[in-house]
């Protein structure tokens, strides 16, 4: 069977997450399947923990297994398992679709699309490259933004001003802007050289 692609982690903490598609027909057999190999992955070296997302009857037939180690060895020393292998090739037949995850760490969902999820991670230098380009602009465009537009307000209505104040919008707006706004097209735009 074709491994999946595993993508770059930081040397610290890596978590995947596995999505099997199980008819409901075949659901109790999978779920059988789940106390055979969920005390084999708990008892996995590097192990923090260890989730299952059930599918909602009538709406979906995906089970979803979340789990985070320590670092990414322990993480692929699971996934590459002799134990993980004999009992994916075992609950295979039941599957709509073939064994399929993906690994990541801290702020890779940043550099990923919603379409390959499991495309290969960008170098370290890349996403601190594009992410610096992308909080430097922002950073001080809301900062002048707040510093004439909010900081006057606050003085004709009385409020005092607060440099934490000051300092948690701006934070709080510049994050809410990468993640939501700028990113996902952002990434697009330069998706050829990120992952070249």
């Amino acid at each position: 069977m074709e491994k999946p692609p595993i993508m770059e982690t930081a040397a610290e903490g890596a978590s995947v997450v596995i999505t099997h598609q199980v008819s409901p027909a075949h659901q109790p057999a999978y779920e059988q399947w789940l106390t055979k190999i969920g005390p084999l992955c708990r008892a996995s070296a590097g192990l923090l923990d260890w989730h299952i997302i059930r599918p909602i009857a009538g709406y979906t037939q995906t089970y979803s297994v979340i789990i985070r180690y320590q670092n990414e060895d322990y993480l692929k020393q699971w996934l590459d398992s002799p134990q993980r292998q004999a009992l994916i090739d075992q609950i295979t037949p039941l599957l709509v679709k073939a064994d399929h995850y993906w690994v990541s760490s801290g702020l890779d969902f940043l550099f990923m699309t919603a379409q390959q999820p499991a495309v290969k991670l960008p170098v370290r230098w890349k996403q601190f490259v594009l992410t610096w380009s992308a909080i430097f602009p922002l950073v001080s465009l809301v900062d002048t933004l707040f510093v004439s537009g909010v900081m006057p307000w606050l003085d004709q209505a009385g409020l005092p001003q607060s440099r934490l104040l000051h300092t948690l919008c701006v934070t709080g707006l510049v994050v809410a802007l990468m993640v939501y706004v700028v990113m996902p097209p952002y990434t697009r735009l330069v998706r050829e050289w990120l992952h070249r």
